[in-house]
C-alpha cells in the first residue's frame, strides 16, 4: 500500500475483476506492468462467482466434485485474457505460499514443501501459464545451541535475509528461462535485465494532437483514488444498503437503481417498486451480479428503447 503506483478500485466480485481486465485488453495506454495481487483471492472471487452460478452456498456443494473443475476452467478465462494483455504490457502475478505435505510418486514417505496457496486444479494452470516463478523467502538457518544435535537438541534460528529462487527444488516451486542464479537478492534489479530486453512492441502508433494538460493516471483509466467519494456516486445516488459487489458493477457501469429495478421488474422477478436491498441474496450474487454482462445488455438496449 506504500509503493506509489496507480491502483484499481478493489474488485468485489469476479465480474467486476473481468471488467477491469477487459479495460486494459480493449485499450491502449501508457502503463508499462499489471499487476494482479494476489491470485489466491482472485481464485476466491473466482469460486464465489462459480457458487453463485450454480446457486450453492459453498463449492463442495456442487455435486461430483465439479465444482474446483468449474473454477480452473474459469480461472483459466482469466489467463487467456491477461495473456492477450501481455502483447501490451508485462504481467506480474502474486501469489501467496502455504506449507503442504507432499508424497513423491517414487519414494516412499511425505515431506513439507512450500507451495502456491491456491487450489491443486488452479495452481498448475498459473505456474504452467508463467514464463518465470520465482519463491520469494526469508533465509533461514538452523543452528544446533547445546551440543546434542539438530535432530534432539535446542535449536535457534539465525538469518532473515530476503531472497528468491529462480530453479525447482524439492521444497518450492520455482522456474525460468533466462540462466538466473539459483538464489537472487530479493531486488529488482537482480531480473532488471530481463524485462529491458523483453519489452512488449507497442500495438498502435497514437495520431499526434495538439498539447494539452496533462491528466492524472487515474482519469485516464477510469479509475478514482479509493478514498475519496466518486462522482458517480453522488449522480447515480447507489445507497449503501445494495450489496457492495452489485453496488460496485453498477458505480462502475453507471447503472441507476431504478433501471436495476426495471430489467428485474421486466423479467417478472420482482416488483418494479421493490427495494434493491430486499431481494434475496443468492438472486443479488447469482443473477444480478453473476449474470451482469446479460444484466447490463439488457440494460442498454432499454436506454437505446425511444419513449419508453
Amino acid at each position: 500500500s506504500t509503493l506509489d503506483v496507480v491502483r484499481s478500485p478493489r474488485p468485489t466480485s469476479w465480474t467486476m475483476l473481468f471488467q477491469q481486465l477487459e479495460y486494459f485488453q480493449k485499450n491502449d495506454s501508457n502503463f508499462k506492468t499489471l499487476v494482479i495481487d494476489t491470485a489466491d483471492w482472485a481464485e476466491m472471487l473466482c469460486a464465489e462467482h462459480v457458487c453463485a452460478k450454480y446457486q450453492k452456498t459453498g463449492i463442495e456443494d456442487i455435486p461430483y466434485g465439479k465444482g474446483w473443475v468449474y473454477v480452473s476452467e474459469e480461472f483459466g478465462k482469466m489467463l487467456n485474457l491477461l495473456s492477450e494483455i501481455g502483447n501490451k504490457m508485462h504481467i506480474v502475478v502474486l501469489a501467496h505460499a502455504a506449507i503442504r505435505k507432499f508424497e513423491q510418486p517414487d519414494e516412499m514417505g511425505a515431506y513439507d514443501r512450500w507451495e502456491l496457496k491456491l487450489q491443486k486444479k488452479t495452481a498448475p494452470l498459473l505456474k504452467e501459464w508463467a514464463d518465470i516463478v520465482l519463491f520469494a523467502n526469508h533465509k533461514t538457518i538452523v543452528v544446533n545451541v547445546d551440543g546434542n544435535g539438530a535432530a534432539k537438541g535446542k535449536n535457534k534460528a539465525k538469518g532473515g535475509k530476503r531472497v528468491m529462487y529462480t530453479q525447482h527444488h524439492p521444497s518450492w516451486d520455482a522456474k525460468n528461462r533466462h540462466d538466473l542464479d539459483e538464489e537472487l537478492d530479493f531486488d529488482f534489479r537482480q531480473i532488471a535485465h530481463i524485462f529491458a530486453s523483453n519489452a512488449p512492441d507497442h500495438v498502435s502508433t497514437p495520431v499526434p494532437e495538439a498539447p494539452k494538460a496533462p491528466e492524472p493516471a487515474e482519469e485516464q483509466m477510469g479509475f478514482t483514488p479509493a478514498p475519496e467519494a466518486t462522482p458517480m456516486e453522488e449522480v447515480f445516488g447507489v445507497p449503501n444498503t445494495v450489496p457492495k459487489a452489485l453496488r460496485d458493477l453498477m458505480l462502475t457501469n453507471e447503472v441507476t437503481v431504478a433501471e436495476i429495478q426495471k430489467v428485474v421488474s421486466k423479467k417478472g422477478h420482482f416488483p418494479k417498486d421493490t427495494p434493491i436491498e430486499n431481494y434475496p441474496m443468492d438472486y443479488v450474487n447469482g443473477v444480478l451480479v453473476g449474470a451482469w454482462t446479460q444484466v447490463f445488455a439488457a440494460i442498454v438496449d432499454d436506454r437505446d428503447i425511444p419513449f419508453n
